[in-house]
């Protein structure tokens, strides 16, 4: 028996407490529809608990603490790993590749984040105009950053926030997707709580929008809010919070291309182009989302892909070669079904997959027009959708034709070329000759346009979760004219 399965609870002021909203969460295993967990809802009154009770006022001052908590935090992760992989698993339908990989995601982000454990308090000097003067800049803490995470990479989201905001002082009030709420909420709680956090450093709340409201993004004692989701949720929190001067660090939505210019190898696109669309069945804000080839290796790119897609395999649970996992819940099913007839009505099939169960093999679809309602939809699914482009530069200009600008990805064999089209995307993250699933720790990770704002990684995430102060001393009168 996994030991972290029986934590069904909301984590509130150093105890796990049963949420008493009255209402419970039936968590199903998206692999067969078995029952994971029941989860008993917080109610509003809970939540607020956790944020009233969320206090850095020590734990800013005390960088010593900090480390030690990581440090044995990273132990403790280390040391769970497998039944950590596990829950993955059955909780968010990962296969084994991609719970694993994730698992790493999740140790890096943490190792990074115990660099930034000294970057709090006096951090530089700056020159002066005026003589005797010292200008000194100080690093401090926001307070406490309210966190939202998804279920699609629930532990490395919630962790890529909860991580880097503790380092830098902050106390933390985190709300998981509650159907993966055990993976990223539970377990860091029990973890963090063994590695000696403070009770009332960090929280987490099992619960849904419609108990709570819009409390995470509202709350007095909120100073920053850390959000991966929709967005659609995203423009509402820059609605609600637009009386408050408050930070917001926001990865929303993606239409990630993934262009092959003339000169692409069509062999390493197409092995970097499976994992990039189909990893975790596409249900990645990063997927590839719209394929724009050039006119002149169109059809020979299409022929390679189509074979090395209908290669894939399935996967079951635990089994370690799998790359097509389930789609996570109904809702996202009849979405993804949705998805299939409007391709079928805006192109032509080139692979029919096929829907069974909760799984979803790939499809792939050729011809498709890029202004079209399909191609300008996020999908969150493993449909691929191929658009034919009869230059290079139509191909960044179809690139940039949408309203999300997170990922983007350009194949071409002359890479100093790429890199000037590269220039040209108007995207947070472009990577040339490699697919758009990438995140490291110390990169600045987010978007432009819909796709968000602010970023994560070190050091870009200090501007989203702490604030500079200029002090400057004065040694000597200086001579005002007006005395």
């Amino acid at each position: 028996m996994n030991i972290f399965l029986t934590l069904n609870k909301s984590y509130i002021d150093g105890k796990f407490v049963e949420g008493d909203s009255g209402e419970v969460f039936q968590s199903l295993n998206p692999f067969d529809d078995s029952l994971v967990a029941e989860i008993p809802l917080a109610s509003l009154e809970q939540t607020n608990k956790a944020f009233e009770v969320a206090d850095n006022s020590e734990w800013k001052h005390n960088p010593k603490q900090r480390k030690k908590v990581l440090k044995n935090l990273i132990k403790l992760f280390i040391q769970h790993r497998k039944n950590i992989v596990d829950v993955l698993i059955k909780e968010s339908g990962s296969t084994f590749v991609k719970a694993n990989a994730e698992y790493v995601a999740t140790i890096n982000i943490l190792r990074e984040s115990l660099k930034l454990v000294e970057k709090i308090g006096h951090v530089g000097n700056r020159s002066s105009l005026i003589p005797g003067k010292k200008n000194l800049i100080y690093r401090s803490p926001k307070g406490v950053v309210s966190s939202v995470a998804p279920f699609n990479f629930p532990l490395h989201l919630s962790m890529r926030t909860i991580a880097p905001a503790l380092a830098l002082g902050n106390a933390v009030v985190h709300k998981p997707d509650v159907q993966t709420g055990i993976v990223s909420g539970a377990i860091p709680a029990v973890l963090l709580r063994e590695a000696g956090v403070p009770s009332n450093v960090f929280q987490m709340v099992l619960t849904e929008p419609k108990l709570v409201g819009e409390v995470f993004f509202t709350h007095e004692k909120i100073n920053a809010i850390s959000f991966t989701g929709s967005t659609a949720v995203g423009k509402h929190i820059r609605k609600v919070t637009n009386d408050r001067f408050i930070s917001t660090a926001l990865e929303l939505g993606g239409n990630s291309p993934f262009i092959v210019m003339d000169n692409a190898n069509l062999d390493h696109a197409v092995r970097a182009l499976i994992p990039g669309k189909f990893l975790h069945s596409g249900q990645i804000c990063m997927s590839v989302n719209r394929i724009i080839v050039h006119e002149s290796v169109y059809e020979e790119f299409i022929d390679k892909f189509k074979a090395a897609t209908e290669n894939l395999k399935m996967s079951v649970e635990h089994n370690k070669v799998g790359i097509i996992g389930p789609i996570i819940n109904k809702t996202q099913l009849e979405k993804t079904k949705k998805f299939i007839e409007m391709a079928k009505e805006s192109g032509e099939m080139v692979l029919e997959g096929e829907v069974s169960g909760n799984f979803v093999t790939p499809f792939i679809f050729k011809d498709i027009k890029n202004d079209s309602e399909i191609a300008q939809t996020e999908l969150f699914s493993p449909i691929a959708l191929i658009i034919k482009a009869r230059s290079n530069d139509e191909a960044i200009r179809f690139a940039n034709d949408t309203d999300y600008g997170l990922s983007a990805a350009i194949f071409t064999e002359d890479v100093e070329k790429g890199q000037k089209y590269a220039e040209q995307i108007e995207s947070g993250m472009v990577h040339i000759n490699e697919q758009t699933v990438l995140d490291f720790p110390n990169i600045p990770f987010g978007g432009v346009k819909n796709s968000g704002m602010g970023r994560y990684g070190n050091p870009y995430v200090l501007e989203d979760f702490t604030d500079l102060k200029w002090m400057s001393t004065q040694r000597g009168p200086l001579p005002y004219p007006f005395n």
